[in-house]
């Protein structure tokens, strides 16, 4: 595993002293550098340490401090600026969440998160170009140019102790109650989503066992997976889409708790479910997120259409497969991801085409087939009409006979999802001076052969 965690090039920091009430004193119990290759009784060592800081009621005290330096530039200068800006004026204030696990693991952050002790309004009067969002919880928004924004947040703790919840409904309704970043910290769902930099003291701080995680490339939850799963069902996904986009493995005891707590996901937020699915298709790890999704069952939850075709289909059959890998390719190129549209899309496809087939209006046959997944993920109309219209005439662009629909806002959309099909299947695609595309077959060879899923 390439250095992670220090680098020889210190970051650029700017001469700012700490005033009182600033979180960059000395207090924190100091640990050296994690080295790249400690062992495993090292970590569980750092673990005991934790263990160590609880206080009576199990609540952590301090975290485990580890020096962590980022070459110059990897820190977004505007999220510094908002974090120095609070900190200067007696406030906590730390980049947290998804930028300091990519960081660490290499990757450049699509987003900075900060979050701080300021309460939304102090962060509303220390910057005149922000503005507060949200009316189940308020955040803030820090605007740059360029259309930059700096997500602020107040710390928060969690709603209540499981013990209290009413029955056997661990599902959590109420997640808006203020509180310190050992609470902001342990309330999060992922250990490696857990984390909190530090900028003025160029340390990582972890309340949570974070960094042996991310030394281990490993999933876990905070806490007892089951419990967690089943107070937000939608952190299935986000567990799938974790291991998908940094390549890391899932512990033995969250894969499991997947797999156990796979029908809580009927009790989520439809629109939330659809956006997860959304973003497992971005970033380029499509192909391995809909993969885990098959192997622990969640398919069969969210779209048993698609879980369905692949356990019919041939062992040998990979056109699924073949087509997402086409979608990470093209996500990871210049053009960047794909449209939502074209994502769908593609997913659904190949079930898709297989209801469609021999059908003489294939128009109402792919409606047939998207209706009930419209209604089981709230897929907007925007969306799902303009899928059903692709899976009918692709077999007409497939052919050459594009006619009038070359002149639709939808022809674009539709070529760019049979070029994707073309690809998948080892066609080239090619497009006429008349604007008619042509598709020549490829020689036939053998399909590669993939894994059948674990059944449970």
């Amino acid at each position: 595993m390439p250095s992670t965690f220090a680098s020889d090039d210190a970051a650029t920091e700017n001469e700012l002293d700490f005033e009182p009430g600033s979180s960059a004193d000395d207090s924190y119990p100091q640990h050296d550098e994690l080295p790249s290759d400690v062992g495993l009784d090292e970590d569980e060592a750092l673990a005991d340490e934790i263990d160590d800081d609880l206080d009576d009621e199990g609540e952590p005290n301090d975290p485990v401090v580890y020096p962590v330096e980022f070459e110059e530039g990897r820190i977004d200068p505007d999220a510094a600026k908002v974090v120095r800006r609070l900190s200067r004026h007696g406030y906590e204030a730390y980049l947290v969440g998804g930028c300091v696990r990519d960081l660490l693991v290499g990757r450049s952050p699509k987003d900075f998160d900060v979050a701080t002790s300021a309460r939304p309004d102090d962060v509303r009067r220390l910057f005149r170009n922000s503005r507060i969002i949200g009316r189940r919880f308020r955040l803030v928004h820090v605007l740059f140019g360029g259309g930059k924004v700096i997500e602020t947040a107040t710390f928060r703790r969690a709603p209540e102790a499981v013990a209290e919840r009413a029955g056997d409904d661990l599902l959590i309704k109420n997640d808006n109650v203020f509180g310190e970043a050992h609470e902001d910290a342990t309330r999060r769902d992922f250990t490696i989503n857990g984390l909190f930099y530090d900028i003025e003291r160029r340390v990582v701080l972890d309340w949570v066992g974070g960094m042996p995680d991310i030394e281990r490339r490993t999933v876990h939850t905070i806490g007892d997976p089951i419990v967690r799963f089943q107070e937000d069902p939608v952190r299935i996904l986000r567990a799938i889409k974790f291991s998908a986009r940094t390549d890391f493995g899932i512990s033995p005891e969250v894969y499991d708790a997947m797999v156990l707590c796979r029908d809580a996901l009927r009790r989520a937020a439809k629109p939330r479910l659809f956006e997860e699915v959304l973003r497992l298709l971005r970033e380029g790890a499509a192909h391995r997120s809909i993969w885990l999704a098959w192997e622990t069952g969640v398919l069969d939850i969210l779209l048993p259409e698609l879980s369905a075709y692949l356990a019919d289909r041939p062992e040998d059959d990979s056109s699924v497969w073949r087509l997402l890998s086409e979608v990470d390719a093209r996500t990871r190129s210049s053009q960047g991801s794909p449209d939502d549209i074209v994502l769908v899309a593609v997913l659904l496809l190949e079930p898709m085409l297989e209801a469609c087939a021999g059908q003489r209006d294939r128009v109402d046959a792919a409606w047939e087939f998207m209706e009930p997944i419209v209604d089981r993920l709230n897929v907007p109309r925007r969306i799902a009409e303009p899928i059903r219209r692709i899976g009918a005439v692709l077999p007409r662009l497939q052919s050459g006979r594009v006619g009038r629909f070359a002149r639709t806002n939808l022809y674009p959309l539709a070529s760019e999802v049979a070029e994707l099909y073309a690809a998948a299947h080892g066609d080239a695609f090619s497009v006429e001076e008349d604007g008619s595309h042509v598709i020549t077959p490829a020689a036939t060879s053998a399909p590669s052969r993939r894994r059948r899923r674990r059944r449970r």
